[in-house]
């Protein structure tokens, strides 16, 4: 049995003090210990990757604002404080392996649930069922990990006590995440990550620990534990149904090869530039699609990275390929007709999608190439161009929708959805021969991915709907406010105390009263009715008395109204005084004002400002009826548009449309808003050229529809 010789025994470094340096721990189990730390950085890391999407769903699920809001905090609060939590983690682990056997590394929730006064009962429950899976998965392989540690070290070290126990994970996690600030349900949350994430593959970390302990002969005559991997068996299952599946649509639609033969007198004027050495020779012999395919793989592993046409010819290179085969077989081969206007037909759909400025450059790029990939589809499988829901041609149209609002700057190049599509084409280059399930099998992981990440836009587009919608709705509660003041100030000379008063802080009242009841409600009308009382009550009175009864009315309402919006407690009681002074004037009207009181002649409508009202084109009539402005008028919410006034062309899609105020309110990708316009304002720029509507079709369908237009256009001249 292998040790450290410079062990120390544990009752000695106790006896050193606290400060004195831990016991070094025996070689085997140091190299146990940075092996499990190295694949729980891992969990961690994935833990934290996914912590967003989880959370994100949940508060697209949520009922409240209230709920959104803790979910979106919990958020931001996982983003700042996840190097934290992971370097906690991990100094509570290599803490809890130095002082192996002196005493628990959980404490009391190390004993699952032992302890339940420290821990909700929710939490508690839900780690106690975190426990009793692991332990029914992986039960074995902890026990030979526990009995072979307890042989290494000499002491008993049972489950309780191991640092890589289930309930000890656990507990470092929880006590890393301790002051993390979030509330029960986003930690229940967490603990399900977490069990996701690092507890699922603990199988693994168990394995190689024992695998590790028995080659050093540490208890090796204990059988290994079988290795549990239902993922994997799932996994193969479903690409078993993949395959099936895939097997049971060729052949079985003979639509493809119809449309085809139906396209040969179409196609016949391109023949021959494929290889036109070869084409040409009558005694050559027609090379099989079989043998077509093979070639077709040799050059797709070839393919460069970013597609020039003086590089990398397809017809060019399957020249210098027919010819080699020619050299070797002493007889010279071509392309079969029916081979060859499947050649062209994808080299014209691709050469119109690689044109296509519906679609970003950088996304074009990458199409470009799949060229190979999808011909060798079409060579196997001619409902391609047939049936819509075929896998490949699906992919494409996804790839194309999800990818239509990419930036074109760097940092958009290094978003997760152009590394994954860049994943899907790397993926098909490498992996795809023949068999068109691996389509399949990336087409199902490129929806799940694109439909998470559409959730979390559309939630964000609603956040910015709801924004734009709630500040028109603040514009028109402006609007009746200045009328408001307007009708009752302009044109009066007033104390100015009194009109900065109403300007500045009873507007505030009135728009709350708006916004909350509306324009018929009691509360708006009494805001209304306190303020014609305030300015009747400065104005000389005939009936002292009856202002007396009225004033105690007033400053209560004035009070409530003016507490209702947070007013400088400095400034109420200013005003309060002055208003004070204003009704002894007017209850002794024959006495003279006095130069102490200040009075405004209110000359100009008042205006009330509004913060981060963001500017819009101007509303002017139009010269003459524009197709654009009838194309503006058409566009659905979800349309996206290129703005071209910039150094960088911006893509957005329009989110809202305020009805109220003509206002076309536009957003990028993620769902923050980038530019507003009016109505004429947005025809106006589609005519100069600013902006242009994009075309957000499926592309296969586009492009094959305008590759048959085109060639029916050739035949007729």
């Amino acid at each position: 049995m292998q040790k450290d010789g410079k062990v120390v025994p544990l009752a000695t470094a106790l006896e050193r003090g606290a400060r004195t340096p831990l016991p070094c721990l025996p070689v085997l189990l140091l190299q146990v210990r940075d092996k499990a730390a190295m694949q729980l950085r891992q969990g961690l890391q994935a833990l934290f990757d996914n912590a967003d999407d989880t959370l994100f769903e949940m508060a697209d699920r949520a009922s409240d604002r209230f709920d959104q809001n803790l979910y979106f905090e919990a958020m931001r609060d996982l983003r700042l404080k996840r190097k934290s939590i992971e370097r906690g983690f991990l100094d509570i682990f290599y803490d809890s392996f130095a002082r192996m056997g002196q005493a628990d590394p959980l404490g009391a929730l190390g004993q699952a649930g032992a302890a339940p006064g420290h821990v909700q009962p929710e939490r508690a429950a839900a780690i106690e069922g975190m426990l009793a899976r692991v332990l029914s998965r992986d039960g074995i392989a902890l026990g030979h990990l526990g009995l072979r540690l307890q042989n290494l070290l000499e002491r008993r070290v049972d489950e309780r006590h191991n640092p890589l126990g289930p309930a000890a994970l656990c507990g470092y996690f929880l006590d890393a995440g301790r002051n993390l600030g979030v509330g029960p349900r986003v930690k229940l949350v967490l603990l399900k990550l977490f069990e996701r994430y690092v507890l699922r593959d603990i199988d693994v970390l168990y394995g190689e620990a024992n695998q590790l302990l028995a080659a050093a002969g540490v208890l090796s005559e204990l059988q290994p534990a079988p290795r549990r991997r239902a993922e994997d068996r799932r996994l193969n299952s479903r690409r078993v149904s993949a395959n099936l599946a895939v097997e049971d649509a060729l052949g079985a639609d003979s639509a493809g090869q119809a449309f085809i033969e139906s396209l040969q007198g179409l196609l016949a004027p391109s023949r021959g530039r494929v290889a036109p050495r070869l084409q040409a020779v009558a005694s050559a012999q027609p090379i099989s699609t079989a043998d077509l395919l093979r070639l077709l793989t040799h050059l797709q592993h070839y393919v460069p990275a970013a597609i020039d046409e003086d590089d990398f010819d397809l017809g060019q290179q399957l020249e210098q390929l027919l010819l080699r085969v020619s050299v070797r077989s002493g007889t010279r081969r071509r392309i079969a007709m029916a081979d060859e206007d499947i050649i062209n037909l994808v080299g014209l759909l691709f050469a119109y999608m690689e044109t296509d400025d519906n679609l970003p450059q950088s996304l074009r790029a990458l199409i470009a190439r799949l060229h190979i990939p999808l011909l060798k589809v079409a060579l196997l499988d001619k409902s391609l161009f047939s049936r819509a829901s075929h896998p490949a041609r699906r992919l494409l149209n996804e790839i194309a929708s999800a990818a239509i609002g990419w930036e074109t700057g760097s940092e958009g190049l290094r978003d997760s959805l152009h590394l994954r599509v860049e994943r899907v084409v790397q993926r098909l280059l490498n992996d795809f021969t023949e068999d068109a399930a691996l389509f399949s099998e990336l087409l199902e992981d490129f929806l799940a991915f694109s439909q998470d990440e559409r959730r979390r836009n559309e939630l964000l587009e609603q956040r910015t709907r709801d924004a734009e919608e709630g500040r028109a709705r603040a514009v028109q509660a402006r609007q009746h406010v200045q009328q408001a003041l307007n009708l009752r100030l302009r044109g009066r000379l007033l104390p100015q105390a009194v009109v900065q008063m109403l300007v500045h802080a009873w507007s505030q009242v009135l728009l709350l009263a708006w916004l909350k009841h509306g324009q018929a409600s009691p509360a708006w009308q009494q805001a209304l009715a306190t303020m014609d009382t305030l300015l009747a009550s400065i104005a000389p009175q005939a009936d002292a008395q009856a202002l007396l009864q009225q004033v105690p009315g007033l400053l209560k309402a004035l009070r409530e109204g003016l507490a209702s919006v947070a007013l400088d407690s400095q400034a109420t009681r200013e005003f309060f005084l002055q208003l004070e002074q204003l009704h002894l004037r007017a209850c002794a009207p024959g006495e003279p004002a006095g130069d102490d009181i200040e009075r405004v002649w209110v000359q100009e409508d008042i205006v009330l400002a509004v913060a981060d009202e963001s500017a819009c084109a101007p509303l002017q009539p139009l010269d003459e009826p524009m197709a654009e402005l009838r194309s503006v008028q058409r566009l659905r919410i979800g349309a996206w548009v290129e703005v071209l006034d910039d150094d960088e062309p911006l893509r957005c899609k329009l989110v809202a449309r305020i009805d109220s105020s003509d206002r076309l309110v536009f957003a990028n990708r993620t769902g923050m808003k980038v530019r507003e316009w009016n109505s004429a304002g947005l025809a106006r720029a589609v005519r100069r050229g600013d902006v242009r509507v994009l075309d957000d079709g499926l592309l296969f369908e586009r492009a094959l529809e305008t590759v048959l237009e085109g060639l029916r256009q050739q035949q007729v001249h």
